[in-house]
């Protein structure tokens, strides 16, 4: 495998990957950090620092409007739910774990 074509099914991946996620709106940001340790805020942030790193203008909103497929607000307001206190609580043991 070429480095390009290495390149190219990596950012296929991850293409899928935030098409997935902004097709299940049913699973919460604090439901994939209690699971796996990151959330579409962290790809977000992930996105904004590759861009940064790259010296590509890009805006946390813009790389956020990427991942959830909308404006950060809209997707809040539509889907977010308040998280429960036993969400609340496994986010908590899992910042100890790092």
């Amino acid at each position: 495998m070429t480095p390009q074509q290495q390149l190219e099914l990596e950012a296929a991946a991850f293409r899928r990957l935030v098409d997935h996620l902004q097709k299940r709106t049913d699973v919460q940001n604090i439901d994939l950090m209690n699971l796996s340790g990151f959330c579409r805020n962290c790809l977000s942030k992930w996105l904004k620092a590759a861009a940064d790193d790259r010296q590509i203008e890009l805006s946390l909103d813009d790389a956020r409007e990427q991942v959830y497929g909308m404006p950060y607000a809209e997707w809040k307001a539509q889907y977010q739910n308040e998280a429960s206190a036993e969400q609340k609580a496994a986010f908590e043991q899992g910042k100890t774990r790092d």
